[in-house]
């Protein structure tokens, strides 16, 4: 239960303080509430139609947004600040302000005029500037312990009762960078991030006078009757009016399950289907209220530290008693106040705990400039461990761009007729089959008949009716086992049409096979290079999952001698049971995927891959979401992750290093405590700078892989297939 002090605010006030033609600045005491989550505050107003940017200065209480000047923009804005929803009061919500350099130049300003001021003068500001930093200093002694903020606050004391006043004022002012130079990194990641990952929801299926249309969701309305299915996100707040569905809600509640969801319960936007069909009636409508959601999401992702920065914390933590003990002996055995505040101005915990958090701040914004989206640090970390690459052939080393390539009838059907029958069922399936006969359909400029009771089968099929006449779509599995269709008529045909690579698509109508349609894939055209450079990065073993037939995946296998195992005709739990079976090798594994049917592989992984044109579902299981249709992408973030471990491991051993040396020469007395503060802050900056900037070596090294691919390799065999699976 949330503390009194959280209770949201119902419908607050905002005054406008000032306007010009496309700037609006409102101020509201709300914005003041310890509970608002002002992350969350300025996602949802960006989200409107019409809105540039927004900014939220918590210490004036005021919202700026910059806008299209339009009279219709300026009132969203306004109803919108006017109906903050409740979900975002938290009691851990982000109060975080925004990277502001001016303190940083201010107290910069100040140390290097510090020599120069009238007495008074530096003694006043000097104290001034310090405060903030001695009360932080105090109040972590007594709640937390001596943390590194007791040293910067003791530190800063010491200097100040010697009245030593420019290091004072330098050491608030390095340590003012530090802060800026962290908050700037990761805002510069946040932001990209936020903009990249928004749901692609730009139609969806509406019921109207009983007719089934495909909209633009702005033209969605109040009172609509929504259509979902498996792996959509629900684009409106509204109300289940018909069917039952297991809705996965991890991206706005936090909860891991799928949550069943029937005729009378609330959906919210931004909500997955996990399986299932439903209808909604519509409540509130628009991008809003879903942008909001999943921004805010993708805010709590990326402040969610991963373990390696947890740990790199915690070795900060216990490197500050190290330093505060070394001190407080050289100031009893030489009596020393110059030389013992000297070793205190030396910390070891600065440079390893900042450089941790900027370097991988850094590097996702890298990764996301390369077209590689990284959902929080954790993914970042794990995906340099991984040591074996499993994929998904449909979609990702091929490019899912399947055309259809033979129509087959075996009834008095037409081609036409046939490519209409099965484009009319698979018109509300997002798959590439599907994709490629519907497409095919309207290059032909056929019209689809009425279709209605739709059912999808992931990863078998759809059954849908055509004017009273149940028809069947998928595979032969499908059709043949679970609905007891005779397939022997493809017989003849099967084996030739197999061996061209091609896939087969069974249709049957009243129980009776009515034809097949062969459609055909390409092989991505960069797919072998960049199997190669992932095979010299690291990843020392490559499986391809696919449920084609055994000749067209052992033909993708020939084809690429990278490639180690290939395993054919498999379901999607078969694909999860590939993959723990890899774990219980001792392996550790990244999958690439991007349907509908590759979530329960893309869970089961150490790290879940997903294409940028994946199903909705696939990028929310997801911990890495390749943003580029392109496997140099996939290379890329290999690469960004393991450059980012190089780095980390590169700025602590130079921390240890440098501060180790300062120490020593403090404890000896060489370094005064403005040249020990000095080398210790200007390193910490340095090792900050490093971090910060290492980024743009990220992926160099990609060219100086070789240029040599890897040679031919023995043909797969089916003992491999058998073997494995």
């Amino acid at each position: 239960m949330s503390r009194p002090y959280c209770s949201p605010v119902r419908h607050p006030v905002f005054e406008v303080v000032s306007e010009q033609p496309r700037r609006l600045r409102l101020r509201g005491r709300v914005i003041a509430h310890p509970c608002l989550d002002l992350a969350y505050v300025q996602a949802l107003v960006e989200a409107l139609s019409g809105v540039a940017s927004v900014r939220i200065n918590p210490g004036a209480r005021s919202v700026i947004v910059a806008y299209d000047g339009a009279t219709e923009t300026r009132a969203r804005v306004l109803e919108a600040l006017a109906n903050i929803p409740e979900d975002a009061y938290r009691e851990d919500a982000s109060r975080d302000r925004p990277p502001d350099p001016f303190r940083a130049i201010v107290t910069t300003a100040i140390a290097l005029a510090t020599p120069w001021l009238p007495p008074i003068t530096r003694v006043a500001l000097s104290w001034y500037f310090a405060a903030p930093t001695l009360l932080r200093g105090a109040t972590t002694l007594v709640q937390e312990g001596v943390k590194v903020e007791v040293l910067d606050g003791s530190a800063k004391l010491l200097s100040l009762l010697r009245g030593d006043y420019f290091t004072s004022n330098a050491i608030g002012a390095l340590l003012d960078w530090g802060e800026y130079v962290e908050a700037s990194a990761e805002q510069r990641s946040n932001d990209l991030l936020k903009s990249l990952l928004a749901p692609k929801t730009e139609s969806v299926w509406v019921e109207r006078g009983g007719v089934e249309t495909k909209l633009p969701l702005a033209e969605v309305e109040i009172g609509d009757t929504v259509i979902c299915g498996p792996g959509e996100l629900i684009p409106v707040d509204g109300q289940v009016l018909q069917g039952e569905a297991a809705v996965d809600q991890a991206s706005l509640t936090g909860e891991s399950l799928p949550v069943p969801v029937a005729a009378g319960s609330p959906v919210l936007s931004g909500s997955v289907i996990h399986e299932g069909h439903i209808r909604i009636a519509a409540e509130q409508v628009g991008a809003e209220t879903s942008m909001a959601r999943i921004n805010r999401f993708l805010e709590t992702a990326l402040r969610t530290r991963s373990e390696g920065e947890k740990r790199s914390t915690e070795l900060a933590d216990r490197l500050v008693p190290l330093t505060f003990l070394t001190s407080l002996g050289v100031l009893a055995l030489t009596r020393d106040l110059s030389r013992a505040a000297s070793v205190l101005t030396v910390d070891y915990s600065c440079a390893i705990k900042l450089s941790n958090p900027v370097a991988v701040r850094s590097n996702l914004y890298a990764a996301s400039r390369a077209g590689v989206l990284f959902k929080g640090a954790q993914a970042l970390e794990n995906l340099d461990r991984v040591d074996t690459l499993v994929f998904d052939k449909t979609g990702t080393l091929t490019t899912g761009d399947m055309q259809v390539a033979d129509l087959i009838s075996f009834e008095e059907l037409t081609e036409d007729g046939l490519l209409a029958l099965a484009a009319g069922a698979e018109e509300h399936y997002d798959h590439p089959v599907a994709r490629a006969v519907v497409t095919e359909a309207a290059g032909r400029d056929l019209a689809l008949p009425p279709i209605s009771q739709v059912d999808f089968v992931v990863a078998h099929g759809v059954s849908a009716y055509v004017d009273d006449q149940r028809v069947l779509v998928g595979s032969r599995h499908f059709l043949e086992d679970d609905e007891g269709v005779d397939c022997t008529p493809a017989d003849a045909l099967m084996a030739d049409l197999y061996a061209a690579g091609k896939s087969l698509l069974y249709v049957a109508r009243d129980g009776k096979l009515v034809g097949l349609i062969a459609l055909i894939d390409r092989i991505r055209p960069e797919a072998e290079a960049a199997l190669a450079d992932l095979k010299r990065l690291g990843i020392d073993r490559i499986v391809v999952l696919t449920g084609d037939h055994r000749e067209a995946a052992k033909a993708l296998g020939r084809a690429m001698p990278a490639i180690d195992d290939v395993l054919w005709e498999l379901k999607p739990e078969d694909k999860a049971m590939a993959i723990r079976r890899l774990h219980d090798q001792g392996r550790r594994v990244a999958f690439l995927g991007d349907g509908v049917n590759d979530a329960p592989a893309l869970v089961s992984a150490d790290v879940g891959i997903s294409m940028p044109n994946g199903a909705d579902l696939a990028r929310e299981a997801a911990q890495v979401v390749l943003m580029r249709p392109d496997l140099t992408a996939l290379v890329a973030a290999v690469d960004i992750a393991k450059h980012t471990q190089r780095v980390l491991h590169h700025a602590a051993m130079g921390s240890i290093g440098i501060n180790s040396a300062t120490m020593a020469l403090a404890v000896a007395g060489v370094l005064p405590a403005v040249a020990a503060a000095t080398i210790h802050n200007g390193s910490t900056i340095g090792i900050l700078g490093y971090a910060a900037l290492a980024k743009g070596e990220a992926g160099a090294g990609l060219d100086a892989l070789g240029a040599e691919r890897p040679g031919g390799s023995e043909q797969l065999e089916e003992a491999r297939h058998a073997d494995f699976a």
